[in-house]
């Protein structure tokens, strides 16, 4: 076994965030995506989990089971995908509006703005 190891799946890992980060709400750190599972602690990282769903508030419709959803640079998430950022996978419907949806967040990844 390598003795360098840090984290055997790194999926609950501590980052920095942006000021204000709360506990239940998606975040992008660089090419991370995750739900803050504590607020955001006085120097300036927060607890992410990479896995797991969560119902999050998401803006627009999602027709579909297994539609992407992504994120905003204001680390809020939409059914629109030109200038944002994949974020997870719809695990359930919605309509119009800004709503609760069971999202699956992607962890990690390397992407750029959609429609950029």
């Amino acid at each position: 076994m390598a003795k360098n190891q840090r984290q055997r799946h790194a999926l609950h890992i501590t980052v920095p965030v942006p000021a204000g980060v709360k506990s239940g709400q998606p975040v992008k750190v660089g090419q991370i995506c995750g739900v803050a599972i504590i607020d955001r602690e006085a120097d300036g990282t927060a607890t992410l989990w990479l896995d797991g769903s969560y119902d999050l508030p998401v803006a627009g419709a999602v027709a579909t089971f297994g539609a992407p959803v992504y994120i905003k640079a204001d680390n809020t998430l939409t059914a629109t995908a030109t200038g944002n950022f994949l974020f997870g996978t719809a695990l359930g419907t919605k309509g119009a509006g800004t709503g609760s949806l069971e999202v699956a967040p992607i962890g990690y990844t390397t992407q750029t703005a959609a429609g950029a």
